[in-house]
């Protein structure tokens, strides 16, 4: 077996000295002729090392002063049979060895770059049979080629022909590395190698160019289908990465053996057309190059329509592209839904969608009356409509009267509440009946479209389907909580149309419906359909509180008793949504100025204790969750009343929380402190903090006192600092970042140990204590809460000797590692392998 040499002669700033002491080792126990099986993440993690080695310094002396890397490359391949996973290691590591110009060269004087990747390599070896070995070869391959050395040495030694043969490789991970290689290989092959801009002529193109076209050109002109697809995909990967000017011209090349593609049926290649086009379609080069638009519109004709759709939508996204190719993009698109709104009557009661077809009627007639093809064509019909309509600036104007009409059909469709006469309307109901993904399809496009123009004369019909959905008790849970999504973006719609042309009766009338269907859902035996009640209740509030007819209808209705209700519901997701529900109702029966401040104050007290109870006692987090961001609102929202009444309020929340087993609760707990003391400093004159300093007339003393009084007597220091030391980073960092927002406040211009104090005092012993004990983090026992070891937290004096004195930032750097950054670190993953292997040398039968 080879010695490593056991000490590097120099040590580069990368690599620290424990490293490069135990770099050799594992070399060696990585070589060692019977190797015991490692796990492949930990030498990813060592590939990701010397990756990150290589990048930040591309000289020659890694390899030359670590001598152990070129040994233990020159073992592995000595050895007669290596394991697979090691040789696939060797050989991405040499890649990434060999991707800077001066260590390719040093690889080349060792011999050992053609005994990897060339001929008498693993290509000949029986080792080439696993996946592994040639995925190794392939990624080595294509981490090495980074300069024009490396590419020579691929092309002339035959390397490119193993590329060409990987394409069809039976391993799917081994083939597209293979593909995404060429297409790295020919962009490198050319910004590298061109001098002048390049033609079409074979002899402008650099050498390996022109080898990767030629395979490109002969494989598109093959009769192989996998050849043909092989090169298609090359070529989707490429105009989709690379967008440099020499594409067009390669397109140019190509272009009409690719066209002639889409008349030939029986290659059944279509798709990988359609994948090609969408790659193109967003790159620059293509913009005003007439044949690629060319070749589009010949796409939307003759592609099926479900091949056609995503191209479609694509080119509709598309801001610089031909009005007519948009147009007959957008009739591709609109084609499905223009033929329901024809079936469900004939003749046409209202005006269709479209004037004309592109695809043949037939064909998508054809598709909607077959069981397998009908739902999934709208389904995907519908998500590229929802996509379109999420635009904030539509290239094109949607037809949006119609198309409502026709989404309207399909949900009645669905539900059976429309009797079609056509028969193509009959099949296509048949089919839709509780059709669940086209419901919920079909609902998010109806709630995209309540933000377009043209479709108030439809309004009453929309809340007629959406009313006839919430009633009806085969309307599934899911399809029931889309539904109340739809239904809520209408209602605001509703609210906007009733205010313009004062149709008040109309907007009473369906809230008193919908309010209606409501409380039965509230009482629903479904736990699913109680939760998304609430969650619709709240998103109503939400967006219409400021409307007096919602507000009546609301607090007229059973809604209100029956939500409170569910705060004791068996289930926590229920309970959850109920404190949410009821947290924002308390903005109009409790928190508006119109309420009547003597009937409410019981039930507002009564509320509040409520929900109190289920923050100290509720078994399940997502309850507790839910009313520490109730309270949060309610104080920032200035609810809670006074300053001292919300000081109270604070306190109490705070003395609940900080013993919460939930760390997103505690979390919560620190957001509520930070808007306290955003009021607090507000109050006594300062701007919008984070508690940003102000002129000296602002934050006098006698200001900052009291203040600093209010924050002591709310025991919210306690929290604070107890805070720093949570077994939950997130908590720590937010209980740091806090507590350095308090010091710049009330030491605008602090610098570093600015009220130091000496331990001999009491108060400098304890807050000595204090700073030892914060930085032993998480694993601090018995942290003071009371007093204990002379710290007093509601001691005014003490805590700003502890802000001042306290090294928040040594403490705020070290929540901010990474909980794991030791494990992580280059030194333990070496140490981690050696431990996998034992000692071999002392010990083999451990390793086995």
């Amino acid at each position: 077996m080879t010695m490593f040499s056991p000490e590097p002669r120099s040590l580069l700033p990368a690599m620290t000295r424990e490293c490069s002491v135990l770099l050799p080792r594992v070399c060696a126990a990585l070589a060692h002729p019977r190797q015991p099986r490692y796990d492949d993440t930990c030498l990813e993690k060592l590939l990701d090392w010397f990756r990150s080695l290589t990048a930040s310094d591309p000289s020659v002396e890694l390899v030359q002063d670590n001598p152990c890397l070129m040994e233990f490359i020159a073992s592995v391949l000595a050895l007669p049979k290596p394991s697979p996973s090691i040789l696939s290691f060797t050989l991405r590591l040499a890649g990434i060895l060999a991707a800077s110009e001066s260590r390719f060269q040093h690889l080349q004087q060792e011999k050992l770059l053609v005994r990897l990747f060339g001929r008498d390599g693993p290509l000949s070896s029986s080792a080439w049979e696993d996946a592994s070995v040639r995925s190794g070869w392939v990624n080595g391959v294509h981490s090495m080629m980074q300069h024009q050395p490396a590419l020579h040495f691929l092309c002339e030694g035959g390397g490119i022909d193993v590329i060409f043969t990987l394409q069809g490789d039976p391993s799917l991970f081994v083939a597209s590395a293979a593909s995404q290689l060429l297409v790295h290989m020919l962009t490198l092959s050319v910004e590298s190698e061109t001098t002048k801009p390049l033609t079409t002529k074979d002899c402008d193109w650099p050498a390996c160019a022109q080898i990767i076209i030629k395979h490109i050109e002969d494989s598109l002109q093959s009769s192989s289908a996998s050849h043909i697809e092989q090169s298609l995909k090359l070529l989707t990967s490429l105009f989709g990465s690379c967008h440099a000017v020499w594409t067009e011209v390669l397109w140019l090349r190509i272009a009409k053996q690719i066209e002639s593609f889409l008349m030939e049926e029986t290659l059944q290649v279509q798709h990988m057309l359609a994948n090609l086009l969408l790659k193109m379609s967003r790159s620059p080069v293509f913009d005003t190059e007439g044949s690629f638009w060319a070749l589009v519109t010949s796409a939307l004709e003759h592609l099926t329509p479900v091949q056609a759709g995503p191209l479609a939508v694509r080119i509709l996204r598309l801001y610089k592209c031909p009005q007519d190719v948009r147009i007959q993009a957008l009739t591709v698109l609109l084609q499905p839904m223009d033929c329901i709104l024809r079936a469900a009557s004939q003749p046409l009661e209202y005006a269709g969608l479209l004037d004309e077809s592109v695809s043949d009627p037939i064909t998508i007639e054809s598709l909607l009356s077959s069981k397998s093809s009908c739902a999934s064509l709208l389904c995907q019909t519908l998500a590229h409509l929802k996509e379109l309509l999420s635009l904030v600036d539509l290239p094109m104007d949607l037809p949006s009267t119609p198309l409502l009409r026709s989404l309207m059909t399909i949900l009645q469709f669905c539900n059976g509440f429309l009797s079609p006469a056509s028969t193509l309307g009959s099949t296509v109901s048949r089919i839709l009946i509780n059709s669940f993904r086209v419901q919920r399809s079909a609902l998010d496009v109806l709630a995209a479209l309540s933000e377009q123009k043209g479709c108030d004369t439809l309004i009453g019909s929309v809340f007629d389907v959406l009313l006839a959905y919430l009633e009806s008790p085969n309307t599934s849970p899911t399809v029931l909580k889309t539904t109340f999504q739809a239904t809520s973006k209408w209602l605001v719609r509703l609210q906007e149309v009733s205010c313009s042309n004062s149709q008040w009766q109309q907007a009473e009338k369906i809230l008193e419906d919908v309010f209606l269907v409501l409380q039965k859902r509230l009482c629903s035996p479904c736990w699913e359909v109680r939760d998304s009640s609430l969650e619709f209740l709240t998103v109503l509030i939400k967006c219409l509180t400021d409307q007096d007819e919602f507000r009546q209808s609301l607090l007229s209705s059973e809604v209100p008793r029956l939500t409170e209700n569910l705060l004791e519901d068996p289930e926590s997701y229920v309970r959850a949504s109920a404190v949410t529900a009821v947290g924002h109702l308390a903005f109009i029966t409790y928190f508006a100025p119109e309420s009547p401040v003597v009937k409410n104050q019981c039930n507002k007290e009564s509320t509040i204790g409520k929900l109190q109870e289920i923050l100290s006692r509720d078994p399940e987090g997502f309850p507790r969750r839910a009313v520490i961001s109730i309270f949060i609102e309610w104080v920032r929202q200035g609810c809670t009343g006074q300053l001292e009444d919300t000081e109270q309020f604070v306190s109490r929340v705070i003395q609940t929380v900080e013993h919460d087993l939930d760390w997103e609760v505690r979390l919560g707990g620190l957001e509520l402190v930070d808007i306290f003391c955003h009021h607090a400093f507000c109050h006594f004159g300062l701007p919008k903090c984070p508690y940003a300093p102000v002129s000296s007339a602002v934050t006098s003393s006698i200001h900052q006192n009291e203040v600093l009084q209010i924050l002591c007597r709310a025991n919210l220091f306690s929290f604070l600092f107890r805070s720093l030391c949570d077994c939950d980073q997130p908590v720590g960092q937010r209980a740091c970042d806090l507590l350095l927002n308090l010091r710049i406040n009330f030491y605008p211009t602090f610098t570093p140990r600015d009220s130091r104090v000496t331990e001999d005092s009491p108060v400098g012993h304890s807050i000595a204590w204090l700073q030892r004990t914060l930085r032993q983090g998480s694993l601090a026992k018995n942290f003071p809460t009371d007093g204990g070891n002379g710290v007093d937290f509601q001691d005014p004096e003490s805590m700003m000797i502890a802000l001042g004195t306290i090294d928040l930032e040594e403490l705020r750097d070290e929540l901010n590692k990474s909980s794991d950054h030791i494990e992580k670190s280059p030194q333990s993953l070496l140490q981690d392998i050696l431990a996998t292997v034992g000692t071999i040398e002392e010990n083999e039968a451990d390793c086995y």
